[in-house]
């Protein structure tokens, strides 16, 4: 229910019908579509080697079912009630012609700002990786949920405290194009959860076959994939109420 308003702009739910409809369209299946695509493939893989790790034909049509027949209507309902509730107000009035957005610094490189902003929040959890990952592929016991819930909120206040500050850079430089920079600034955090992952993969597993190898990699690229949604929604919201706040407190005459 909360993923089809919060995808769009505010004054989103003045667009046209089609707009909307392909927008709520994506929520419901970009993220679910490539964790299946992904998984479907694996299984392709695990049947054709006649391995025992392969799921069913009835499973996979199962979540099929509960994909297609309970996630995808409930977005749409979702939708329907976050586009009928009325768009925010910006803080200050907004030219309609933009302005012309100077040459920016080298340091603040789409590039160079992803990867000092997606640094830190993995800095946040590399030690709890490394267990999630022992106790994931090694077949280890994890204990540790209250720590980990104690990273995760540090996770939380890591990805919006960059977030913010390298967009407030960005905008000291007269530069507002802020709203996408914002979420890849902290979702950069899932390259180097990804890159860790090849490296554990390499110094820490005993994994010679393909097929194993494969499916370690794919599951860790939809993991960092589903990572890199959280951290960068996690920036971007963060963003968005630190400047309708900062703008907020503009007074004009």
């Amino acid at each position: 229910f909360a993923a089809p308003p919060l995808a769009p702009p505010p004054a989103s739910n003045c667009a046209p019908p089609q707009e909307w409809k392909a927008m709520t369209l994506r929520t419901a299946m970009l993220f679910p579509g490539v964790a299946f695509l992904g998984f479907f493939l694996l299984n392709l893989l695990a049947w054709h080697q006649g391995s025992s790790i392969a799921v069913p034909f009835g499973t996979l049509f199962a979540l099929c079912v509960l994909w297609f027949g309970i996630s995808v209507p409930l977005v749409f309902v979702g939708s329907h009630f976050g586009y009928r509730q009325p768009p925010r107000d910006n803080p200050v009035r907004t030219n309609k012609i933009p302005r012309q957005v100077p040459e920016q610094p080298w340091y603040l490189h789409p590039a160079v700002v992803c990867a000092i902003g997606g640094i830190l929040p993995f800095g946040a959890i590399f030690i709890e990786l490394f267990f999630i990952l022992t106790s994931f592929w090694m077949q280890q016991f994890y204990y540790l949920f209250g720590f980990l819930a104690l990273v995760f909120v540090i996770l939380i206040i890591t990805c919006a405290e960059i977030a913010i500050v390298l967009v407030y850079f960005q905008l000291c430089s007269e530069d507002y194009n802020w709203w996408w920079r914002a979420f890849f600034t902290s979702g950069a955090s899932a390259a180097y959860l990804l890159l860790y992952s090849v490296f554990y993969f390499f110094t820490k597993l005993p994994i010679t076959k393909a097929v194993p190898a494969l499916m370690y990699l794919m599951y860790m690229a939809v993991t960092a994939y589903g990572f890199f949604c959280l951290t960068g929604a996690i920036g971007f919201y963060a963003c968005y109420a630190f400047v309708h706040t900062i703008y907020g407190s503009v007074k004009i005459d």
